[in-house]
C-alpha cells in the first residue's frame, strides 16, 4: 500500500502487440533489435504525415487528448510564416506517481519513440530534437538510443538531439514547464499560458507531444492507416497503454486495443471483483463507481460518456474496505504540495480544497461541503497552468462519485472505515501529513539529511522559511541566511515538502552518511546579509 511503482513494472498485452512488440524477446530493444522487430521506416512529407495522423484519429496520449494532425499543421504553418526552423520535443516527463506507461516505452522501446519524433523532424525541417525525462533510468535509455543512432547535440550535427532531465514533480510534465527548462529556466510553468506551436523552445514553433503519441505515429507510418485501423474501435483505432495500480495484486503497464471492457483490464491486474470505485485518468482524472465500471470500455469517448476520463492512462481501483474520501484527501494534499506557487488558484486554492475535504472527514457538516464546492468552482479556469483545473476536477469527481460516504461524514458519524492508503503517492513511499498513518516522525537522534540552497536558482520567495523555520530564516534581503543545513529528524517530512513547494526548484536534499554513522557534524556557515543577491550577480 502507498508504495511507489517501479520504473518498469510488469508489462502485459491484450491481443497482438504493437507498441510492445519484442518485449517478449529482450528487456530493451537496441537499434539492431528494434529494426529486426519493426523493420525500416521511410520518411514522409509534412502533409502526408498530417493526413496519416488525421486518418487514424491520433490524439495526444499525455492527458489533454489534442488532435495530433492539428498540432502538426499549426507548427508547420507558423514556421513557414515566420521563416524559422521549428523544434520537436518528446515529453517523457511522467510526473504522476501512478503513471509508468511512457517510462516503460522509453526504457524498453526508445527507438520506436525516436522513429515518430524523427519522422516529424524530417517532415517539418526541424534541426533540433529534445527528449524530456524525469528519471535516471529513462535518461540513460534515451541517451543510449541517441548514441546508437549517431545523434548528438554537437554544433555541426545536421540534427541536434539531446535529453533534458527535470525533477520528478507534478508540474514539470506540463508543456510550458518542459519548454522553459529546455531554454535554461526552472521546470515550472511561466505564469502565463503560451502556445508551444507558436512560441515554444527559443521562441520557435515547437511540436511537443508525449512519448506514446510519437510511438503510435511510428507504428501507423510503418503499417499504414488501414492495417492500423483493423485494431480497436472504428472511431478510435489502435491500442492504448495503461498503468494499472492501486488495490491490485499485480501493478502493471498493459497495452490493450480500444474497445476492451475496463473490467477485463482490472481482472488481469487482480483488482477486487467489485471495487468501491475506480479512479480513471490519474490524479487529474475522475472517479467512477462499481456499477459504471461494468459499462465502461477502454476508449476516450466511452470513459467520457460514463463520467470517467482516459487522461494520462492511469487506472486505480480501491477496495470496499477503505474510506474513499480519506483516499481522495491523501491525493488532494499531495496535489496541493505539488503547486508551483505562482498563482492564487494553485498556491491558495488547492490547499484550501484539501482542508475543505479534511473538514468534511472530520464531521464539518453541510457548511463544510458547500465551502468545498465553492473552492473547487473558484479554482477552475483561473490558474496559470492546468494543474489547478485538473486538481479541481478530481475534487469535484470525489464529491459526485461517493455520495453515500459523503453523507455519512457530513452528518458527523463517518463511514467507519480506515484509510488504507492504496493509491501510490511519493517516490519514497512517504505518507502525507494530516491523515491517520501519516505525519512526521517524532524520533530523536542524529540527523540523516542535509538540505542545500542553489543560489543560481533561488529567487527569494521565502516559502522555505514558512515551511521549515527550524532550518531557514530570511535575511533583510529576503533570502535564506544559510546555504546548507542539517535537517532534524523530526522535520524530514517538512524538508521534503519545502523542496517540493519551492517555486524556483532551488532546494535539494542529500543523505548525510556521516550523520548516519554518528560522526559529529560541523557548524555550517551563515551567510552575511545580502550574500544571496551578490551570489546571483544582483
Amino acid at each position: 500500500m502507498n508504495e511507489a511503482l517501479p520504473d518498469v513494472p510488469e508489462v502485459r498485452v491484450v491481443g497482438l502487440p504493437q507498441l510492445t512488440s519484442g518485449f517478449d524477446l529482450v528487456d530493451r530493444l537496441d537499434l539492431p533489435m528494434h529494426l529486426k522487430v519493426h523493420g525500416p521506416l521511410e520518411p514522409m512529407g509534412g502533409e502526408q504525415l498530417a493526413q496519416l495522423a488525421e486518418r487514424i484519429n491520433l490524439k495526444g496520449r499525455g492527458g489533454a487528448g489534442f488532435p495530433f494532425h492539428k498540432k502538426l499543421r499549426s507548427v508547420a504553418e507558423a514556421a513557414i510564416k515566420r521563416g524559422v526552423r521549428p523544434v520537436v520535443v518528446v515529453n517523457g516527463s511522467e510526473d504522476e506517481p501512478a503513471c509508468r506507461k511512457d517510462t516503460v516505452l522509453i526504457n524498453r522501446a526508445p527507438h520506436l519513440i525516436l522513429d515518430g519524433a524523427l519522422l516529424c523532424a524530417e517532415a517539418l525541417g526541424a534541426r533540433t530534437l529534445v527528449v524530456g525525462v524525469t528519471r535516471e533510468s529513462t535518461q540513460r535509455s534515451m541517451e543510449a538510443a541517441l548514441a546508437e543512432r549517431g545523434l548528438s547535440n554537437g554544433r555541426r550535427s545536421a540534427l541536434r538531439a539531446r535529453v533534458q532531465r527535470n525533477p520528478v514533480r507534478m508540474v514539470t510534465g506540463a508543456a510550458a514547464s518542459l519548454i522553459r527548462s529546455i531554454d535554461g529556466g526552472p521546470a515550472i510553468p511561466p505564469g502565463r499560458k503560451v502556445s508551444a506551436s507558436q512560441n515554444g523552445v527559443g521562441g520557435a514553433p515547437t511540436l511537443l507531444s508525449n512519448a506514446e503519441t510519437f510511438a503510435q505515429l511510428a507504428i501507423a507510418a510503418r503499417i499504414g492507416p488501414e492495417r492500423y485501423g483493423n485494431t480497436g474501435l472504428y472511431d478510435e483505432p489502435g491500442t492504448v497503454m495503461l498503468t494499472v495500480s492501486g488495490a491490485v495484486a499485480r501493478p502493471m503497464v498493459i497495452e490493450v486495443p480500444t474497445g476492451v471492457p475496463l473490467r477485463y483490464v482490472l481482472q488481469l491486474a487482480g483488482a477486487p471483483p467489485v471495487p468501491q470505485g475506480v479512479l480513471t485518468g490519474g490524479y487529474h482524472g475522475k472517479w467512477i463507481d462499481a456499477a459504471t465500471v461494468n459499462e465502461a470500455i477502454v476508449s476516450r469517448n466511452s470513459l467520457d460518456a460514463v463520467g470517467g476520463a482516459l487522461g494520462a492512462g492511469a487506472i486505480l481501483p480501491i477496495t470496499q474496505d477503505t474510506c474513499p474520501l480519506g483516499e481522495s484527501l491523501r491525493v488532494a494534499q499531495w496535489l496541493a504540495e505539488e503547486s508551483a506557487g505562482q498563482c492564487g488558484p494553485c498556491y491558495l486554492g488547492l490547499p484550501a480544497a484539501a482542508r475543505g475535504l479534511e473538514d468534511i472527514l472530520n464531521g464539518g457538516g453541510p457548511a463544510a461541503l458547500e465551502a468545498l464546492k465553492q473552492v473547487a468552482k473558484n479554482v477552475k479556469r483561473r490558474g496559470a497552468c492546468s494543474h489547478p483545473d485538473g486538481s479541481a476536477m478530481f475534487i469535484e469527481s470525489t464529491i459526485k462519485a461517493f455520495t453515500d460516504d459523503l453523507a455519512a461524514h457530513v452528518l458527523g458519524n463517518g463511514c467507519g472505515r480506515p484509510v488504507e492508503g492504496v493509491l501510490p503517492l511519493f517516490e519514497g513511499g512517504r505518507a502525507p501529513t494530516g491523515i491517520p498513518g501519516g505525519g512526521e516522525s517524532e524520533e530523536n537522534g542524529p540527523s540523516r539529511q542535509k538540505i542545500y540552497v542553489d543560489w543560481t536558482l533561488c529567487r527569494g520567495h521565502g516559502l522555505c522559511a514558512d515551511i521549515l523555520p527550524e532550518v531557514f530564516q530570511l535575511g533583510a534581503d529576503g533570502f535564506p541566511t544559510v546555504a546548507q543545513a542539517q535537517v532534524p529528524r523530526y522535520a524530514e517530512a517538512k524538508a521534503l515538502r519545502a523542496v517540493r513547494r519551492c517555486p524556483a526548484l532551488a532546494l535539494r536534499i542529500e543523505e548525510d552518511t556521516r550523520a548516519q554513522g554518528g560522526a559529529p557534524s560541523r557548524n555550517l556557515p551563515v551567510l552575511s546579509q545580502g550574500r544571496g543577491r551578490r551570489a546571483l550577480g544582483r
